[in-house]
């Protein structure tokens, strides 16, 4: 990933990333079980992504327009510090991390892949979509990744806000100095 010094100046600035779930975290795919809810799959090397941002001491955020136990328990297992279900309005959502955690929009990176996201995308401080997300997404996004939803795109722009920073993997795994 090779951007512009404006690009990487609106990535230091960062200190929450927000993503949106379906096309993002996952591939897009709805799959029904014969119980009626709904199985989703999850990359672990975007899981590992993200995990190393909370390490890094970044907040981390999920904003999805839907409801299930699928979403809540990678939520946990990520230790996302912020999950919005249900939204949607999502810019309700980016509205309430700031006011709770004190930020401003520009301290705000927001992923997302569709029309529903566009409005958060807009008004956040650095908007990245997934290279497999829709053109109206891609017109108005700062970053478009090179690999697609759930198949690294969360992966990929994690490294990069991380490398912004000058933060390294080894960093990440010291013990820390209290």
């Amino acid at each position: 990933m090779n951007y512009s010094l404006d690009i990487k100046l609106k990535a230091q600035k960062i200190k929450l990333a927000a993503f949106d779930i379906d096309g993002v975290m996952t591939d897009g795919s709805l799959t029904y079980l014969p119980d009626g809810t709904q199985a989703k799959t999850f990359n672990a090397k975007d899981g590992l992504g993200v995990v190393m941002l909370n390490v890094a001491g970044y907040k981390t955020a999920i904003i999805t327009a839907k409801e299930t136990k699928a979403v809540s328990e990678r939520a946990k297992t990520l230790n996302i510090t912020k999950l919005f279900m249900n939204q949607k309005n999502k810019i309700l959502a980016l509205n309430e991390l700031c006011r709770e955690f004190e930020l401003s929009y520009d301290e705000i990176m927001y992923m997302g892949d569709d029309l529903p996201d566009m409005e958060v995308l807009k008004n956040c401080g650095l908007a990245v979509c997934p290279n497999d997300a829709v053109d109206e997404v891609k017109s108005i996004c700062d970053i478009v990744t090179s690999k697609d939803g759930g198949r690294g795109a969360v992966r990929e722009i994690c490294d990069f806000l991380l490398k912004v920073k000058g933060v390294t993997f080894e960093d990440l795994r010291k013990p820390s100095q209290q």
